[in-house]
């Protein structure tokens, strides 16, 4: 005869309500506080639309200079200069597309003719910014590389920046000034959340209007970051291997001033660039999965540890049933999958009260625990995310119901039809 397993745990839940209920919350405020964890690491690296190609990325934020007169240790790092990018970056031919932008966006007077101006953050990007980030155009389109190349004063807006502005997202062809220069409105793309941090503005314009692709320091370093979207992740290898040759190419030029670039394994796939924020500093991705691995053992240990206890007092009211099993033959191997199903069962039903909680969680304090930014469910769940709290689910429940449906097994059954065991 089959054995039904949900059925066991749906009466296993009525028999001991209190027990099972103070289970079910336990468990489910473990799962809580893990996938806020998860939660937070993944909205780092996961692709959301318009970064979607995250997997696809290799980042070069910042870069790492020395000069001969300094000392071996000594180090400038921060973002390139337009000259690095044009001599080193745009040359790639593997990539499908490279993309240079300002870090991070400022904050810029906007205003229509005549009228008072606000403020808004404005990021500085090239024409091939587009390639690399998948907007949502509402009306229009970006802007050309002629129209980055020749200087042309085109703004792309998005649609909460449109409607302040214009009370209106049809608004391509209009005039709006940007710290008092009149820009043109080319397109106007769905709003961007903030936590999709290389993408995140309110406007975009060609970093050739602004001083920005001008301003370098020793000519090679400046205000720009890159992005290579690479046609596939198989290409990183190659497209590393074409970079430290064009590097090597420039080194030969900047060599004659005395300087030379420090790479420190540069540049870094998405994961490795949310997790070193500093430029004077190699990845120490070991550390970093080591600190995860303690923080989520003691998630999961000391509630486990808990849980188990619970659980020896739900199977100790069992113990005549697991008695009458084992008189009718039933073998300890069977006792133990049984029990164990039915436990698991219980856990992935916290489990996915957890989950929900941790959404819940998450949209309600999301300017706690993500900034300012805007968070929807498409951002915060991913099939992996599931994935990790099935997972949870799975090693709570081994780790709580382990040694108590061991013990179960073991019963003797002349004691366990008695009530006498302990």
């Amino acid at each position: 005869m089959r054995y039904n397993y949900f059925k066991q745990a749906l009466a296993s839940i009525r028999q001991q309500p209190v027990v099972s209920v103070v289970s079910i919350i336990g468990t489910a405020l473990a799962i809580l506080l893990i996938m806020v964890i998860v939660m937070m690491d993944e909205v780092k690296v996961s692709s959301f639309s318009p970064e979607s190609n995250r997997d696809r990325w290799l980042v070069y934020k910042y870069g790492s200079i020395s000069h001969d007169t300094w000392g071996t240790e000594d180090s400038s790092n921060g973002p390139l200069g337009f000259n690095t990018v044009k001599q080193v970056f745009y040359p790639l031919e593997t990539p499908e597309a490279v993309t240079a932008f300002v870090v991070h966006p400022s904050e810029a007077a906007f205003s229509l003719p005549g009228e008072g101006s606000f403020g808004a953050d404005l990021r500085d990007v090239d024409d091939r910014f587009w390639n690399v980030m998948d907007f949502t155009f509402i009306a229009g389109k970006p802007f050309t590389r002629a129209d980055f190349e020749s200087g042309i004063p085109v703004v792309v807006i998005s649609e909460e920046l449109a409607r302040k502005l214009y009370k209106s997202v049809d608004v391509v062809g209009r005039q709006l000034l940007i710290n008092h220069v009149p820009y043109n409105v080319c397109g106007v793309v769905e709003d961007v959340s903030e936590l999709a941090d290389k993408a995140y503005a309110k406007a975009w314009v060609p970093f050739t209007t602004t001083n920005v692709g001008d301003f370098s320091w020793c000519d090679y370093m400046g205000g720009l970051s890159v992005i290579i979207l690479a046609e596939n992740a198989g290409d990183f290898g190659k497209i590393r291997d074409e970079l430290t040759e064009n590097f090597a190419k420039f080194g030969d030029e900047i060599k004659l001033g005395g300087w030379n670039f420090i790479q420190r394994g540069r540049p870094y796939t998405q994961y490795v660039a949310a997790n070193t924020p500093w430029a004077n500093m190699n990845p120490d991705m070991e550390s970093v999965e080591r600190g995860k691995l303690i923080v989520f053992s003691i998630l999961l240990i000391v509630p486990a540890i808990n849980l188990s206890n619970m659980t020896h007092s739900r199977l100790r009211r069992r113990r005549e049933e697991i008695g009458v099993r084992r008189a009718f033959g039933a073998k300890r191997g069977a006792i133990i999958t049984d029990i164990f199903i039915e436990n698991l069962i219980i856990s992935l039903i916290a489990g996915v009260l957890g989950l929900g909680l941790s959404v819940i969680f998450a949209l309600i304090w999301k300017e706690g625990l993500f900034g300012s930014g805007r968070v929807n469910l498409e951002i915060l769940i991913h099939w992996s995310t599931f994935g990790w709290a099935l997972l949870f689910c799975f090693l709570l429940n081994l780790l709580s119901a382990g040694m108590p449906v061991w013990k179960a097994s073991r019963v003797n059954v002349v004691n366990a039809l008695n009530n006498k065991v302990k």
